[in-house]
């Protein structure tokens, strides 16, 4: 691997913005207070965040002014992954933590939320506080008590953030998808968690058009038996139905907030991160945990506070959602754009971002990668003074990606390219505002992240590709997974190809000068515009169709920063892939999983190759179409028809691979 340290940065902060970093503040008073190191920058400080975790833990705990209602006994009782035990003792609530702006600055806005019409409306701290007390009162009136599920099926408004904040003031534990989630995909998600409560619009605005989607809230109704009150949110302007209670009578109150006080370790949320078979995995995160790593993340690693405007790009069934509403926890104003990414012109993100007058902007690298094969040029058309940082995540930004930003928002351009996952809500590599940028690298690995690559024996590497491990604790990694009793599908999904250490499933590279490069997934989950899903789901649906006998779902990173997602079909006997069946199949995922994971190419195949064990064999073909050899590729004695293989080997040579 050639090494970026020899090749000039991208960018590289000066003096006064290092000096005015939050992080550079942090070092300084950590030196001060709990032994950090005082010089040799961030690589000295990230060292010692890793050396010494509990102290690391101690001291963001103390910078941040965590209210711990009842003491800690110490930082990390029990160091062991799965199962690390932090904060034991401690009480706090993680809702409470992002009102404080409330107390010292109750009229400035704590959110601004934009549709299609790009006119941005302010929600005040003093109103958000006070319609987050109205609800968490009405909840506690409902029944709703701590550890009870409280789920949402609600775009990227602000009712949305109330309804998650009211959740966490009372001890529930808030759960959301997108309403462009069909009602099968939301009812795999919501039916493990068995919510007591459902939040719903009835439908929402994008490209331009309205979504009707009473008859899914119907259905989600109908199928959730635990459900004691379903609430309306009116947003295409329909009465209230049959049963169900309106969102501004129970927002109506003035009661002030009463904040349950909550174990460290109590739940907050379920994400939902798709294996590669079954149902999607349900990821339990705790109130302290995500309190404490995304004053971490959003504070230090972003360098957010007061006087800045946190506008990226997600939708509420995405991890990005929560990480953003987290935004709060600095005193941040945080941006809520609900549209589509790409309407009324690819453009749309950065008229956004002027709008508003974003100071850190977060999209995904695909987006990126749009603007720049479309032609858009953001500070030509736009004034972006206020733009301090452009973040991407989703997939890794390819280099030209890279260049287009600098190129075409600013040459005096923080750029950020950060990668983690839905399993610990947060990243493990990316932005560090005091560290040069290179091209196509991300700046360095997390505060208090011992990330690392390995080989297949378990062995370091650096300046060679590895699998991405974390070998010691990190708050925010799952407390459990929902109906996961003995805890087995926790452990299989992260520690069983290392014990005791945590494998994401990702490649990545270690350079020389301590940042990180990412190559994408090394398993076969399909991962569309930052959104993840299984296989099975796809499976799932298009095998229902009589005429479809076995399918085989690819998701392919390209070189050029593209995402390839063919869908592989064996037909039926006497079936023809014509536009009909094509149509069918594109239709049928589209309307029960969602347009995102529509395929780009339909090819039809004689039969789906599979492992002895009946397993379709996802993550060889990928490889195979990434252009790696057959031999190395796959074992063939492990495969029951090798002679399968060498169709995509010659696809993927047709592609260019």
């Amino acid at each position: 691997m050639t090494s970026a340290a020899n090749s000039a940065p991208l960018w590289q902060p000066d003096a006064d913005r290092i000096a005015r970093a939050r992080i550079t503040r942090f070092q300084s008073w950590a030196a001060e207070h709990h032994g950090a190191p005082a010089d040799g920058g961030y690589p000295a400080l990230h060292r010692w965040s890793v050396d010494e975790l509990e102290t690391f833990w101690r001291a963001v705990a103390e910078w941040s002014d965590i209210r711990f209602t009842t003491p800690y006994e110490r930082v990390l009782a029990d160091p062991a992954m799965p199962g690390a035990r932090w904060f034991p003792g401690a009480t706090l609530n993680y809702a409470e933590h992002a009102l404080r702006a409330a107390d010292e600055r109750p009229e400035e806005p704590a959110l601004l939320h934009v549709d299609e019409t790009h006119e941005p409306t302010p929600t005040s701290w003093s109103e958000l506080r006070r319609q987050v007390g109205a609800l968490a009162a009405e909840l506690r009136a409902l029944g709703v008590r701590p550890g009870d599920r409280v789920s949402g099926y609600l775009p990227n408004i602000p009712q949305a953030v109330t309804a998650l904040l009211a959740t966490a003031a009372v001890g529930g534990v808030w759960t959301s998808c997108a309403p462009d989630f069909g009602a099968r995909s939301v009812l795999d998600r919501f039916q493990q968690v068995e919510p007591v409560v459902l939040f719903t619009v009835d439908g929402y605005r994008y490209g331009g058009k309205e979504h009707d989607r009473t008859a899914v809230v119907a259905e989600l109704r109908r199928e959730l038996p635990t459900l004691r009150a379903v609430v309306h949110i009116p947003l295409l302007g329909t009465d209230t139905p049959d049963g169900a209670l309106d969102w501004s009578a129970l927002t109506s109150g003035t009661a002030a907030p009463r904040y349950e006080q909550v174990p460290f370790g109590h739940p907050l949320w379920v994400l939902y991160s798709s294996g590669t078979t079954g149902l999607p995995k349900a990821i339990v995160q705790s109130q302290g945990g995500i309190l404490i790593e995304h004053l971490k993340q959003l504070a230090l690693h972003c360098d957010l506070g007061p006087d800045d405007r946190f506008f990226w790009y997600t939708s509420t069934g995405w991890m990005m959602w929560n990480f953003l509403v987290s935004g709060l926890l600095t005193g941040t104003t945080v941006v809520l754009y609900d549209g589509s990414p790409g309407y009324p012109d690819t453009g749309v993100q950065w008229r956004v971002a002027e709008r508003v007058g974003a100071t850190f902007f977060g999209t995904s690298a695909a987006y990126v990668m749009a603007c720049r094969k479309a032609g858009v040029h953001p500070a030509r058309d736009h004034d972006l003074s206020r733009v301090g940082c452009v973040a991407t995540t989703g997939s890794p930004l390819p280099p030209d990606g890279f260049r287009w930003l600098h190129d075409e928002v600013a040459d005096d351009l923080w750029i950020a390219s950060v990668s983690g996952g839905t399993d610990v809500c947060s990243c493990f590599a990316g932005a560090v505002p005091t560290l040069p940028v290179h091209i196509g690298e991300l700046q360095a690995p997390c505060l208090g992240t011992d990330l690392q690559a390995w080989d297949p024996h378990g062995r370091p590497v650096v300046g060679e590709v590895g699998e991405l491990v974390v070998t010691r604790p990190m708050p925010s990694m799952p407390i459990h997974f929902w109906n996961d009793p003995d805890g087995s599908r926790y452990h299989d999904s992260y520690f069983e190809m290392f014990p005791g250490v945590w494998r994401h499933g990702d490649w990545i590279t270690l350079t020389d000068h301590g940042s990180v490069i990412i190559h994408g997934r090394s398993d076969s989950t399909l991962n569309r515009q930052g959104v993840r899903m299984g296989s099975a789901d796809i499976y799932e649906a298009v095998e229902r169709l009589p005429e479809i006998r076995e399918s085989l779902v690819i998701g392919v990173e390209e070189p050029d920063g593209g995402y390839w997602m063919p869908l592989f079909v064996h037909l039926a006997d006497g079936a023809t892939l014509d536009e009909a069946l094509r149509d069918r199949v594109k239709r049928i995922i589209r309307e029960q999983l969602s347009p995102r994971h529509v395929p780009d190419d339909i090819i039809e195949i004689p039969a789906v190759p599979h492992t002895l064990t009946g397993k379709r064999l996802e993550v060889p073909v990928k490889r195979i179409l990434q252009g790696t050899p057959l031999t190395k590729a796959v074992n063939p004695g492990s495969v029951d028809d090798a002679g399968l293989l060498t169709f995509y080997a010659d696809l993927a040579r047709t592609r260019g691979h």
